[in-house]
C-alpha cells in the first residue's frame, strides 16, 4: 500500500513480505484456473477469439511467474519533477500538511481534472485534499489546487475492488478562475492500451521532498492488472502515473495506469501494480468531466 494514512505512513511493507508472496501465489493459481476454464468454454467468433487471445496471454504470463519478486536491476531516481505530475497533501485549517500520495493532471474539456488511486482518497473529504503539481523541495511552482469533488467507481466504493482502484479529482485554485491544465498541460488518458508497454512511472515517496522516476516495460498480471518493476517506490507513490509515449520536451504523455490496484499498488517497493484502464475508467472519466 503506497500511501500514508492520517495517523501514520502505512509502514510494515517489508515485514509483510512473506505473507504477501504466499498471497500472490494463491491469487495467481486461482486466476490461472479461472482463465483455463473460461478459455475452455469460449465459442467461435471474432470477439471470442480476441478474448481467448488476451486470456491466453494472461494465462501464459501467470504460468511463467514464480511467487517470489523478480530481481530488480534499477531503482527510481530523484529528479526535479514534471509540470503535470504532483503530490497530494492533507489540508487542515487552510494549511498544507504532509504529502501522502501522487496524482497527475489529465487532459479534459474543462482543464480541471486530476487522476490518482481511489485508495488514496477514500474516506477523505474533498476539502481536506490539495494537489501541488510539479512539487519539489518545498516549492509549488504551479500553485496549490484544492479538490472540489472526488469521483471513484461504484465497484470500488462498494467493495474496494482492486480492478477499479482509480479516482478523479476536480480541482480549483481558491479565489481564481484559472484552469490547472492551462499552466501544467495534461496527460492524455489511455484507454485499452496493451498491458505490455514502455512506460515512465513517477511517484512522490513520503520520506522525500522530490519525486522519483523510472522507465521500464509494464506487463500483465492477470487480465485486469499491470505490473511495473523498479526499486524505490515506497509509501506515497500510490497514484503515480504509468506514462506511455512521453514527450521529452514537455514531459506530457499518455497515462495508462496509476500505482494502485493489486495490494493497493504493492507491498514491495520494487514491484508496483495498476488496474488496467478499460471501459470502467472511461465511464468514470466522463462522469468527472460532467462534474467539472
Amino acid at each position: 500500500m503506497r500511501h500514508g494514512w492520517l495517523g501514520g505512513r502505512g509502514g510494515g511493507r517489508h515485514a509483510r513480505r512473506t505473507r504477501t508472496l504466499v498471497g500472490r501465489a494463491i491469487w495467481l493459481l486461482t486466476a490461472a484456473i479461472a482463465i483455463s476454464c473460461a478459455i475452455a468454454v469460449i465459442s467461435p467468433g471474432t470477439g471470442a477469439v480476441h478474448l481467448a487471445t488476451r486470456m491466453a496471454d494472461a494465462a501464459g504470463t501467470l504460468s511463467l511467474r514464480a511467487p517470489a519478486a523478480p530481481p530488480i536491476s534499477a531503482d527510481g531516481q530523484s529528479f526535479s519533477g514534471t509540470p503535470a505530475v504532483g503530490a497530494l497533501f492533507l489540508m487542515s485549517g487552510g494549511q498544507l500538511g504532509g504529502h501522502f500520495c501522487t496524482a497527475s493532471v489529465v487532459d479534459s474539456p474543462h482543464g480541471d481534472l486530476v487522476i490518482t488511486a481511489a485508495h488514496c482518497v477514500s474516506g477523505k473529504s474533498p476539502s481536506h485534499i490539495a494537489f501541488v503539481p510539479g512539487y519539489h523541495s518545498g516549492q509549488a511552482p504551479y500553485g496549490i489546487w484544492l479538490a472540489s469533488a472526488v469521483l471513484a467507481d461504484s465497484a470500488w466504493r462498494a467493495s474496494g475492488n482492486p480492478d477499479h482502484d482509480v479516482a478523479f479529482l476536480v480541482v480549483h485554485r481558491a479565489g481564481s478562475s484559472a484552469r490547472i491544465q492551462d499552466l501544467t498541460g495534461g496527460e492524455r488518458l489511455g484507454i485499452g492500451w496493451p498491458a505490455r508497454a514502455w512506460v515512465q512511472v513517477i511517484g512522490y515517496p513520503d520520506a522525500t521532498e522530490q519525486p522519483i522516476t523510472c522507465q521500464n516495460d509494464s506487463k500483465p498480471l492477470g487480465p485486469d492488472q499491470l505490473e511495473f518493476d523498479c526499486g524505490g517506490y515506497t509509501d506515497g507513490t500510490s497514484g503515480g502515473p504509468f506514462l506511455g509515449r512521453v514527450n521529452p520536451r514537455t514531459g506530457d504523455g499518455t497515462v495508462i495506469g496509476v500505482i494502485g490496484g493489486y495490494e493497493q499498488g504493492g507491498y514491495i517497493a520494487s514491484v508496483s501494480y495498476s488496474p488496467w484502464f478499460g471501459s470502467a475508467v472511461q465511464a468514470l472519466y466522463q462522469s468527472a468531466v460532467a462534474q467539472g
